[in-house]
Protein backbone atom coordinates (compact mmCIF):
# COMPACT_ATOMS: atom_id res chain seq x y z
CA UNK A 1 0.00 0.00 0.00
CA UNK A 2 1.63 3.39 -1.03
CA UNK A 3 -0.41 6.46 -0.43
CA UNK A 4 0.44 10.42 -0.03
CA UNK A 5 -1.22 13.42 1.56
CA UNK A 6 -0.51 17.02 1.91
CA UNK A 7 -1.35 19.53 4.57
CA UNK A 8 -1.01 23.00 4.42
CA UNK A 9 0.90 24.95 7.04
CA UNK A 10 0.79 28.85 6.25
CA UNK A 11 -2.77 29.80 5.16
CA UNK A 12 -1.58 33.58 3.59
CA UNK A 13 -5.06 34.31 2.82
CA UNK A 14 -6.19 33.97 6.52
CA UNK A 15 -4.17 36.50 8.39
CA UNK A 16 -5.51 34.80 11.60
CA UNK A 17 -4.24 31.57 11.15
CA UNK A 18 -0.79 31.18 13.12
CA UNK A 19 2.39 31.88 11.38
CA UNK A 20 4.86 28.98 11.11
CA UNK A 21 8.69 29.27 10.62
CA UNK A 22 10.18 26.65 8.77
CA UNK A 23 12.68 26.21 11.58
CA UNK A 24 9.30 25.81 13.77
CA UNK A 25 8.17 23.17 11.87
CA UNK A 26 11.42 21.67 11.42
CA UNK A 27 12.29 21.30 15.15
CA UNK A 28 8.83 20.40 15.25
CA UNK A 29 8.80 17.26 13.19
CA UNK A 30 12.12 16.81 14.81
CA UNK A 31 10.25 16.39 18.47
CA UNK A 32 8.23 14.11 17.08
CA UNK A 33 10.74 11.83 16.49
CA UNK A 34 12.25 12.55 19.57
CA UNK A 35 9.77 12.87 21.86
CA UNK A 36 6.87 10.80 20.61
CA UNK A 37 5.16 10.57 23.28
CA UNK A 38 3.74 14.50 23.46
CA UNK A 39 2.25 13.55 19.74
CA UNK A 40 1.13 10.07 20.46
CA UNK A 41 -1.23 9.25 23.38
CA UNK A 42 -1.26 5.59 23.10
CA UNK A 43 2.77 5.34 23.03
CA UNK A 44 3.67 3.50 26.53
CA UNK A 45 7.17 4.07 25.88
CA UNK A 46 10.22 5.75 23.87
CA UNK A 47 13.50 3.96 24.27
CA UNK A 48 16.03 6.03 21.71
CA UNK A 49 18.67 3.47 21.45
CA UNK A 50 21.04 4.91 19.26
CA UNK A 51 21.38 8.57 18.29
CA UNK A 52 23.53 10.63 15.70
CA UNK A 53 23.64 13.55 13.56
CA UNK A 54 21.89 12.59 10.81
CA UNK A 55 19.31 10.02 13.00
CA UNK A 56 18.03 7.26 15.55
CA UNK A 57 16.87 4.10 16.36
CA UNK A 58 14.29 3.90 18.38
CA UNK A 59 12.26 1.02 20.66
CA UNK A 60 8.32 2.23 20.75
CA UNK A 61 6.62 -0.03 22.97
CA UNK A 62 2.53 -0.13 22.92
CA UNK A 63 1.32 -2.33 25.75
CA UNK A 64 2.94 -5.08 25.00
CA UNK A 65 3.85 -4.91 21.11
CA UNK A 66 7.78 -3.47 20.65
CA UNK A 67 8.56 -1.38 17.42
CA UNK A 68 12.02 -0.52 16.17
CA UNK A 69 12.04 1.50 14.02
CA UNK A 70 15.47 4.26 12.41
CA UNK A 71 14.62 7.61 11.84
CA UNK A 72 16.82 9.88 9.31
CA UNK A 73 17.11 13.18 9.18
CA UNK A 74 17.76 15.46 6.02
CA UNK A 75 17.48 18.90 8.07
CA UNK A 76 15.03 21.54 7.12
CA UNK A 77 13.93 19.22 4.74
CA UNK A 78 12.47 15.64 5.53
CA UNK A 79 12.27 12.92 8.11
CA UNK A 80 12.26 9.37 7.40
CA UNK A 81 11.02 6.68 9.21
CA UNK A 82 12.13 3.10 8.44
CA UNK A 83 10.20 0.36 9.91
CA UNK A 84 12.20 -3.30 9.30
CA UNK A 85 10.14 -6.31 9.14
CA UNK A 86 9.70 -7.53 12.79
CA UNK A 87 7.20 -10.65 13.78
CA UNK A 88 3.75 -9.97 12.36
CA UNK A 89 4.67 -6.41 11.34
CA UNK A 90 5.52 -5.67 7.54
CA UNK A 91 8.19 -3.52 6.35
CA UNK A 92 6.48 0.07 6.20
CA UNK A 93 8.20 3.77 5.14
CA UNK A 94 6.68 6.95 6.27
CA UNK A 95 8.68 10.04 5.03
CA UNK A 96 7.53 13.60 6.56
CA UNK A 97 8.97 16.54 3.63
CA UNK A 98 8.53 20.33 4.07
CA UNK A 99 7.43 21.68 0.62
CA UNK A 100 7.91 25.27 0.24
CA UNK A 101 5.90 26.56 -3.46
CA UNK A 102 6.04 29.72 -2.80
CA UNK A 103 8.00 32.07 0.17
CA UNK A 104 6.94 31.14 3.27
CA UNK A 105 3.76 28.77 2.22
CA UNK A 106 4.63 25.51 3.85
CA UNK A 107 2.99 22.17 3.46
CA UNK A 108 4.29 19.00 4.51
CA UNK A 109 3.76 16.31 2.35
CA UNK A 110 3.40 12.62 4.30
CA UNK A 111 3.99 9.44 2.31
CA UNK A 112 3.43 6.12 3.20
CA UNK A 113 4.68 3.12 1.58
CA UNK A 114 3.58 -0.65 3.39
CA UNK A 115 3.89 -4.17 2.92
CA UNK A 116 0.19 -4.67 2.63
CA UNK A 117 -0.98 -5.29 -0.58
CA UNK A 118 -3.55 -3.20 -2.15
CA UNK A 119 -6.43 -5.99 -4.54
CA UNK A 120 -9.64 -3.33 -4.65
CA UNK A 121 -13.00 -4.97 -3.09
CA UNK A 122 -11.32 -7.28 -0.62
CA UNK A 123 -10.97 -6.85 3.02
CA UNK A 124 -7.54 -6.08 2.76
CA UNK A 125 -8.58 -3.19 0.56
CA UNK A 126 -10.86 -2.08 3.53
CA UNK A 127 -8.66 -2.45 6.02
CA UNK A 128 -6.38 -0.29 3.87
CA UNK A 129 -8.81 2.71 3.69
CA UNK A 130 -8.91 2.75 7.23
CA UNK A 131 -5.61 3.02 7.74
CA UNK A 132 -5.53 5.82 5.03
CA UNK A 133 -7.99 7.78 7.00
CA UNK A 134 -6.04 7.05 10.38
CA UNK A 135 -2.80 8.16 9.04
CA UNK A 136 -4.65 11.40 7.80
CA UNK A 137 -6.25 12.44 10.83
CA UNK A 138 -2.61 11.55 13.28
CA UNK A 139 -1.25 13.50 10.81
CA UNK A 140 -3.20 16.63 11.54
CA UNK A 141 -2.52 15.83 14.95
CA UNK A 142 0.78 15.82 14.66
CA UNK A 143 0.12 19.57 13.07
CA UNK A 144 -2.01 20.80 15.43
CA UNK A 145 0.62 19.76 18.52
CA UNK A 146 3.16 21.53 16.13
CA UNK A 147 1.33 24.37 16.03
CA UNK A 148 1.00 24.26 20.49
CA UNK A 149 4.09 24.01 20.64
CA UNK A 150 5.15 26.86 18.83
CA UNK A 151 2.64 28.94 20.77
CA UNK A 152 4.31 27.82 23.94
CA UNK A 153 7.84 28.95 22.67
CA UNK A 154 9.03 25.45 22.76
CA UNK A 155 9.89 25.02 18.87
CA UNK A 156 12.77 27.89 18.74
CA UNK A 157 15.68 25.40 19.08
CA UNK A 158 16.01 21.95 18.35
CA UNK A 159 15.16 19.33 21.25
CA UNK A 160 18.62 18.53 22.89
Amino acid sequence: MKFHHLIEINDRLNPLADFLTREQLWHGLVLRAEAPNLFMAHLDQCTILEKTATGLTRELRYGTVIIRDHVTFTPQQEVLYEVPAQGEIAASRMTMRIEEPQPDAFFVRFDYEEGSPETAGTMDDFYNEFRRSAYYEADLDTISTIRQLAAEGRLDRLPS
